[in-house]
């Protein structure tokens, strides 16, 4: 493969933007298509039906049934996925490289042209209640859900990605219909294709395929650091052996500069076996066999997460630990070898991330959604190699110095 490949993005007639990511030496295409619409936007509709609009493009379109839809794809040795977060859904589909007519007519097909058909909406809402059943049942799935809710009270973001079994009761044909038109037919979705094709090929095709995407870009709900509610804390009790923990600190979104200094002190604090809070609570203290740190980031906020599944009688000293390290990042800053380590780490990782076709349609497809261009591999490189040492002792005293933050726990009576 290519692995440096050539991004270019354009306006398609129809008023979708199309990137293109031409890597000459692949032999596997990869479409996506990027709805800029996910849980947060769902104002005035029942909770979860981004999500659950998602599940019904799958389910026929007036040329193909939800059966005929997946074996025109798998039978020819593709795959077809879709997902749904809180600021987008994302639709994509992946093959041999001379599949991609098939790939982009059959996304092409779900997106814009889902007949939503009355008959299936009530199986689907089985379906996706067992879901939200089965991450309800399940604490360290279940954790995510409640710390969102300590994070962003009375905030859209807050709210389950897949809804309540309640609020998936109050979907119908009508209100699904309604938000696809919404959001489908925008001016700001974006399409997405990586493999061995030339712009103007792709171009053609979804020139055809494409409709009028002419619809206002809409704005969400933006989350106001002024007068917002503080983050809570929020407690579950169940019958359970181990304390599931979670701590969230409200960040700058992903319009910031500090977007990558927050992706490097994530690695230095929890994703890595070589972290502080591995090597701290696993290893020396034997406190927790799983502790993860992450960060999420939304336009004009984010999240810096911690988890952690513990001994109930271990919860003291753990959050100690937390709290040591993160004081003494802020007070200190990281060591030169630490930080060089969480830059290899960082800039490795996403050398293994570029190895597939699929990575470089998300990227280009993402990075056109949410900042209007396409940065090359080597300026986001550049950008994790400028992070110094003292960018992240300022942002941790931003951060976790005299600022509230969000704690949810699932822990036994």
């Amino acid at each position: 493969m290519n692995h440096s490949p050539d991004y270019h993005w354009r306006e398609l007639p129809g008023g979708p933007r199309l990137a293109v990511a031409s890597l000459p030496g692949s032999q596997c295409s990869a479409v996506s298509i990027h709805i800029p619409a996910g849980s947060r936007d769902e104002g005035g509709h029942p909770s979860g039906i981004a999500h659950f609009l998602e599940h019904m493009c799958f389910k026929g379109t007036d040329r193909h049934d939800a059966r005929a839809l997946s074996l025109r794809v798998e039978g020819a040795g593709g795959q077809i996925n879709a997902c749904t977060s809180e600021d987008q859904t994302v639709y994509d589909a992946r093959g041999d490289a001379e599949l991609l007519p098939l790939l982009c007519e059959t996304l092409a097909d779900m997106v814009w042209r889902s007949v939503l058909p009355e008959r299936e909406i009530g199986l689907e809402r089985d379906v996706i209640g067992e879901e939200i059943t089965m991450i309800r049942e399940n604490p360290a799935d279940h954790i995510g859900d409640m710390l969102s809710a300590a994070m962003w009270p009375g905030h859209p973001l807050g709210t389950p990605i897949s809804g309540t079994l309640d609020s998936i009761g109050l979907v119908d044909r009508a209100a699904l219909v309604m938000f696809r038109d919404a959001h489908h037919f925008r001016s700001d979705v974006v399409i997405a294709v990586a493999g061995p094709h030339p712009p103007d090929e792709v171009a053609e095709m979804f020139g055809e395929l494409a409709p009028e995407c002419g619809g206002a870009a809409l704005q969400h709900e933006v989350f106001s650091r002024d007068g917002a509610s503080p983050p809570r804390r929020l407690r579950e009790e169940r019958e359970t052996d181990q304390l599931q923990l979670a701590l969230g600190w409200r960040t700058p979104g992903r319009q910031s500069d500090e977007r990558h200094a927050l992706r490097l002190l994530s690695l230095m604090l929890g994703e890595t076996a070589s972290s502080r809070l591995f090597l701290d609570m696993r290893e020396d203290r034997g406190l927790c066999y799983q502790i993860a740190s992450d960060v999420t980031l939304f336009d004009e906020v984010g999240a810096f997460e911690i988890h952690a599944g513990l001994d109930p009688g271990g919860r003291e000293e753990a959050l100690d630990c937390v709290f040591k390290h993160l004081q003494d990042l802020a007070a200190n800053g990281p060591d030169e070898a630490e930080l060089l380590r969480a830059k290899r780490l960082a800039i490795t990782q996403g050398k293994l991330a570029f190895e597939t076709t699929a990575s470089h349609a998300v990227w280009a497809g993402e990075s056109l959604l949410d900042f209007g261009h396409i940065p090359t591999v080597h300026e986001w490189r550049s950008r994790i190699d400028q992070v110094s040492g003292n960018c992240i002792k300022k942002l941790c005293e931003s951060l976790f110095i005299n600022t509230p933050y969000a704690i949810a726990e699932i822990d036994s009576a």
